[in-house]
């Protein structure tokens, strides 16, 4: 990856920026807390046997991987315009993040029935973005083929998230030829509207439509569709099952449904499901489970996602658990979309995700026993300016280090990587790179935690019988030395 000349700032411009009240929520006290976690929960100590040449001599230890995951999703691949900012936002991955969610969204991925966007066609290409003067206005924008995303992850070593299998929101899972299979009376009802910048169907009442129904009078009006979307969704989790189960690592299976588990809509039993969202398949995070877990290789991570860290999440998670659902580790979300949100923080007016609502949080979904992967995140830059960098490098530095202190938390994954690249409603100012891939401060904050402080690089001598032994991160160590010969001897391990 290629290096950065990070911007000089004074001390006395974070002052101007940063609040007493933010830093008194972030103490020393706090700080030492966090050190003491983090040495606690994320090394270990290691003795490794190296050859007889290495006996007596310095051995040089470098850390070469992470076991811990920094990601982030990958959704603007080929799509940023020039060759230039291509080139760089791919650095990022086996650079910066060891870990890619990748978008397998059903209306972008299938936007005909029965042919998914798997392989590349020329609209998919860089040559295609680089000449298209608004691509938030394409259907298939921040959508790529998944092929050939799966084919460069792969080629750098990253690790592969995929995101989602099952979700019930109209406006960006649900295909749009599958929604217009509804009857006209329940569209009418439902508000469907088509929106002009990009041609998607927006259905802003798919629930109120029916609201006034019980699930077996649903089920009785709809039984082509209820027929049809119980179909399509297993076929649609065996199809990629088959085309990636040995490629990708992990998956999010159901995405947001806690609110369903909530409403005790998600009915043993039913073919149809009164969801927040509309119409679903019964039961819906049950059978794609198992759904999942029959078609995937058992060695690939089943999760669960949700924005929501109360307790009917956690609940929700327990019960599938026991109802013998293969659920490997817990997704969740923190996004700050409104930049006011981070403004109101770096002045001391607002709590929220400050140390103690991080540790009430994660405490409690930790009690599903689960690793928790902190799967989508966004923290932004209020106003767009130098200012609003430092805030959002501030803020993204002390949140890294509290999360990747947490016992459970298994990954950290940033959402928008770039500014004015998120969906419609997201902030344009919630990347660590500039729209034209020119670093922010954030990008500086987060490259000085993991490619620096996280990574354990040190030298130490070997016993007489060539034995090693130190304390560091957790991941893959390359171990080299110079024997009697003068000839340099290398050994990979893993600290674990």
């Amino acid at each position: 990856m290629r290096k950065y000349e990070k911007p000089e700032i004074s001390q006395a411009e974070i002052d101007s920026v940063i609040s007493d009240g933010y830093r008194a929520m972030w103490n020393d006290d706090v700080q030492k807390k966090i050190d003491a976690d983090i040495e606690k929960y994320r090394k270990a100590d290691g003795v490794f046997q190296l050859p007889a040449s290495a006996a007596g001599k310095e051995v040089k230890v470098e850390q070469i991987s992470h076991d811990f995951i920094f990601g982030a999703h990958i959704f603007n691949f080929d799509q940023l315009g020039t060759t230039e900012r291509n080139e760089r936002y791919k650095e990022l991955y086996g650079g910066l993040f060891n870990s890619a969610t990748i978008a397998f969204y059903w209306k972008q991925l299938e936007l005909e029935e029965g042919k998914p966007r798997f392989r590349s066609e020329y609209r998919d290409t860089a040559d295609f973005w680089n000449k298209c003067e608004e691509p938030w206005k394409q259907p298939h924008w921040r959508r790529p083929p998944t092929d050939v995303v799966v084919e460069f992850c792969k080629s750098k070593g990253i690790r592969l998230h995929g995101h989602p299998l099952v979700w019930g929101n109209n406006n960006w899972q649900i295909p749009d030829w599958l929604i217009n299979e509804l009857p006209f009376e329940y569209l009418r009802k439902a508000d469907l509207d088509r929106n002009p910048a990009n041609g998607r169907l927006a259905t802003a009442g798919m629930a109120e439509a029916f609201k006034d129904m019980t699930v077996e009078e649903m089920e009785k009006a709809l039984p082509a569709f209820t027929e049809r979307i119980n179909l399509l969704i297993a076929k649609r989790i065996a199809e990629i099952a088959i085309r990636y189960g040995d490629k990708v690592d992990s998956w999010d299976v159901v995405n947001e449904s806690a609110m369903d588990f909530k409403s005790g809509c998600q009915i043993p039993g039913s073919k149809l499901c009164k969801s927040f969202y509309g119409p679903m398949p019964g039961d819906y995070s049950f059978r794609a489970f198992k759904l999942a877990e029959a078609f995937f290789p058992p060695e690939v991570k089943l999760n669960i996602n949700d924005f929501n860290v109360f307790q009917e999440y956690l609940d929700q998670t327990v019960d599938l658990l026991k109802r013998g659902c293969k659920i490997d580790i817990m997704g969740s979300q923190m996004h700050m979309f409104n930049p006011q949100t981070c403004q109101d923080i770096a002045d001391g007016k607002e709590e929220y995700q400050s140390p103690e609502n991080i540790t009430e949080t994660m405490n409690r979904l930790s009690k599903a026993g689960l690793p928790i992967h902190l799967s989508e995140i966004t923290i932004t830059a209020p106003g767009g300016d130098k200012k609003g960098e430092i805030i959002q490098a501030q803020i993204t530095r002390n949140l890294y280090r509290k999360w990747f202190s947490i016992e459970k938390m298994m990954g950290i994954t940033w959402w928008n990587v770039v500014d004015n690249c998120g969906a419609p409603g997201e902030p344009s100012v919630s990347g660590i790179f500039t729209r034209d891939m020119q670093p922010k401060l954030a990008y500086f904050a987060l490259d000085e935690l993991i490619n620096k402080e996280w990574r354990t690089n040190l030298e130490c001598q070997a016993d007489k019988n060539g034995k090693i032994a130190f304390r560091g991160f957790r991941g893959n160590y390359k171990l080299s030395w110079t024997d009697e010969s003068g000839t340099v001897q290398t050994r990979e391990y893993h600290l674990t």
